[in-house]
């Protein structure tokens, strides 16, 4: 289990986590927030790369950590550049071989071992931080914005991984994108200027817009009231219609079906 308390962290007049406190248990969590949201501060304090006010306990799990930001030495080979991460993790050495081939096997890189780290594409490097952050089986693996420069193939991909690596780990997938977590996370953290605005399941992400969810007739845009949220413009039959989260009931409305990202936006605009 990974325990935070009371995380605090600000950049001169920037908080950035404002008293956040949440308990991952062994799953799969989506922390789904806008950009600036807090995120990569969070994973950077659970990692302990920069200073904070507040408490995080792993129990001394191995943590497994993929940054925003990844890249690496350009002038090694990929398996050379595996081998110095699994050094770094202090993987026994006559274990090393074995374990940089199940985890570039994983993110359909083993092909490319001996390819020089410069020749890799985009994704092929945003593949490898995958594969370095899983490298040792680790306890705790933090994954921030995973599927930045991936192509949908390989998004699906990572998500089947996640799926087969993820029992009895902890696993957090930070991002603004709700597709990436819908279909692997447990559990969803909703975080908005460094405070956890909500967690449950899909399901429960969901249900915070139950009966907010609505197709007005774009003629009617103008008497729309209250606290409200344009999320689409659609055109059914002809017709073009508002995609509208409300707070309150709109007349001249068609009710719609409620979904994650509906829940997701409600929760971030107090609808």
């Amino acid at each position: 289990m990974l325990t935070i308390d009371n995380l605090e962290k600000s950049f001169k007049k920037n908080k950035a986590l404002d008293c956040f406190s949440c308990e991952f248990e062994h799953g799969i969590y989506g922390l789904l927030g806008p950009n600036g949201s807090g995120k990569t501060t969070m994973m950077r304090c659970i990692c302990d790369l920069i200073k904070y006010k507040g408490k995080i306990d792993c129990g001394g799990a191995k943590i497994g950590y993929l940054p925003q930001q990844f890249g690496m030495m350009k002038s090694l080979k990929l398996f050379d550049m595996m081998k110095y991460f699994a050094t770094l993790k202090k993987i026994p050495t006559p274990e090393q071989d074995e374990e940089i081939k199940r985890c570039l096997e994983l993110v359909n890189l083993y092909d490319k071992a001996k390819d020089k780290v410069g020749s890799l594409s985009g994704g092929m490097v945003r593949r490898s931080g995958i594969a370095q952050a899983i490298l040792g089986d680790p306890e705790v693996i933090l994954f921030d914005e995973p599927t930045a420069g991936l192509d949908p193939e390989e998004r699906t991909r990572f998500k089947t991984m996640l799926k087969s690596i993820g029992k009895n780990k902890t696993i957090i997938v930070s991002t603004h994108i709700v597709s990436d977590v819908e279909a692997v996370c447990d559990k969803i953290v909703i975080i908005d200027k460094g405070r956890k605005k909500f967690i449950g399941t899909n399901e429960e992400v969901a249900a915070i817009a139950s009966s907010k969810a609505y197709l007005v007739e774009e003629k009617f845009e103008g008497i729309l009231s209250g606290n409200y949220y344009i999320k689409d413009r659609i055109t059914r039959n002809g017709e073009n219609y508002l995609y509208v989260l409300s707070d309150i009931p709109i007349e001249n409305s068609i009710a719609a079906q409620a979904n994650i990202e509906d829940g997701y936006l409600c929760a971030l605009k107090n609808i």
